[in-house]
């Protein structure tokens, strides 16, 4: 049997009824780093955290960046597609379609995931995203139910990222959730206040 394209962690649940979650962290990450957070969001959803396959120095990404920093789009596009293809064979664990929560590059990836499989994804949770593509795809999302989380002293992103996001998302026809927090980069105990509040209230 051949190895899965990526390397991940899953959690079972304990209740079917719950959206299940896969989790996407961020840069020098690895598939354990949300699991935490996925647990207070929801206790007894199925989780699925998982490895990006791009190696770094302290750990790993769904996708490169070029020198300057930019999202090398050719590459992000490419991993799109093995992404899904391992969502989908892991659907036997999740259920129904399941929710992403993603951080960053993990964030920016399940922007991208959404944008292009809207079938396959329920709804999504991103804390520090930014637009995948600098021209966005024509795509109809029908409703579907986005959380956009920013920090306004995150030093990693500039002004305005995570609203050029929520708005190219609500071009497309999603819900969308969009707050700026009085936070930088990581992700704190206010980010999770709010996204367990947005996902019990959406996905009770």
């Amino acid at each position: 049997m051949s190895s899965p394209p990526h390397e991940h962690v899953l959690v079972p649940g304990t209740n079917t009824g719950s959206a299940s979650l896969v989790l996407l962290h961020g840069s020098d990450g690895n598939e354990s780093d949300l699991l935490g957070l996925a647990h207070r969001l929801s206790p007894t959803a199925t989780k699925l955290g998982v490895r990006g396959r791009v190696v770094m120095l302290g750990g790993h990404a769904f996708f490169r960046r070029h020198a300057d920093r930019r999202i090398d789009e050719e590459d992000l596009s490419a991993r799109v597609p093995v992404l899904r293809e391992f969502i989908l064979g892991m659907e036997r664990d999740l259920g129904a379609r399941p929710v992403v929560v993603g951080f960053s590059n993990g964030a920016i990836m399940a922007a991208a995931v959404l944008m292009s499989h809207p079938e396959l994804i329920a709804g999504a949770v991103l804390f520090r995203p930014l637009s995948p593509f600098a021209t966005p795809p024509l795509v109809d999302l029908g409703g579907v139910p986005v959380l956009v989380l920013d920090g306004a002293h995150d030093e990693r992103r500039a002004v305005g990222d995570g609203a050029l996001l929520a708005g190219d998302l609500r071009g497309m026809h999603a819900a969308v959730t969009h707050e700026v927090l009085p936070v930088g980069h990581a992700i704190t105990a206010q980010d999770e206040s709010r996204a367990r509040a947005w996902f019990r209230t959406t996905f009770p």
